[in-house]
């Protein structure tokens, strides 16, 4: 049984969408055109644990839990499954994933839980390497599961500097590209080239990436604060020498 919190949830949902007298748009949402509103609120969940922002968090991990609702509604309403069934299904996974927890099994850990998976992909017909990689994730987080995937059946570099080494090829290729659409493709080859070496040193790109563009926020709203109305009238030097201050802002109050 549902707790009271869900339950109300559910019932404000079952309210919305009821085809006379609920929401004139929620009642008009498919699982498309909610999708996109369901990936926002992941990355605004993620976004308030990097501001460690917990207030925000809360209300974040509501609106995502709402998407679930959102989602399991519908589909209730097609007959196809209902959220007691959508929760029954994640407590199976997660107990069939960790015997050595739940059922006494001696052996388990991290490797256990990739081999079930392979075996529930297997089970679906999904039986190749790269099967059930979403096509929905972000370019550069998809980028490192397929080649995380690849990895495990020794398609991969034995070390980093096989990773570094084909950026400096994938570079070249974009260099002497012809084409806009060559230059596209090469640049993509590249990008993933980044990906690569970034998962042989051990870091998630997605993150790093996500981090190195806070980071330019940061500098560039100093920039604007301390040029105040006449920065975009500056030219590239004078915007070169406030990006220079800003960074030299952040160096001492992170040596302070």
């Amino acid at each position: 049984m549902a707790s009271p919190g869900i339950e109300r949830l559910m019932a404000i949902m079952a309210r919305l969408r009821d085809p006379v007298t609920g929401c004139e748009w929620d009642t008009v949402q498919t699982f498309a055109t909610i999708a996109p509103y369901t990936i926002e609120e992941a990355y605004e969940v993620a976004d308030a644990i990097a501001r460690n922002d917990l207030a925000d968090l809360k209300d974040e991990l509501g609106d995502l839990l709402l998407q679930v609702i959102f989602h399991s509604r519908i589909a209730q309403e097609r007959g196809a499954f209902d959220l007691a069934e959508v929760i029954a299904g994640i407590c199976d996974k997660m107990e069939r994933r960790h015997p050595h927890i739940f059922r006494g099994a001696e052996d388990g850990g991290h490797h256990l839980w990739e081999q079930i998976k392979a075996e529930e992909r297997g089970s679906k017909g999904t039986s190749g390497t790269l099967d059930g990689v979403a096509i929905g994730l972000p370019a550069l987080t998809r980028a490192e599961k397929l080649q995380k995937r690849a990895a495990r059946t020794g398609f991969d570099w034995p070390d980093p500097s096989g990773a570094r080494a084909k950026i400096d090829e994938e570079l070249a290729e974009v260099e002497t590209a012809e084409t806009d659409s060559d230059r596209a493709e090469e640049i993509g080859d590249l990008l993933f080239a980044m990906v690569n070496w970034s998962r042989k040193l051990g870091i998630d790109p997605e993150a790093a990436l996500r981090a190195a563009n806070m980071k330019f926020e940061t500098r560039f709203r100093a920039m604007e604060a301390q040029a105040g109305d006449s920065f975009v009238g500056l030219d590239l030097d004078a915007k070169e020498s406030l990006w220079q201050v800003a960074k030299a802002m952040k160096t001492n109050c992170s040596s302070g």
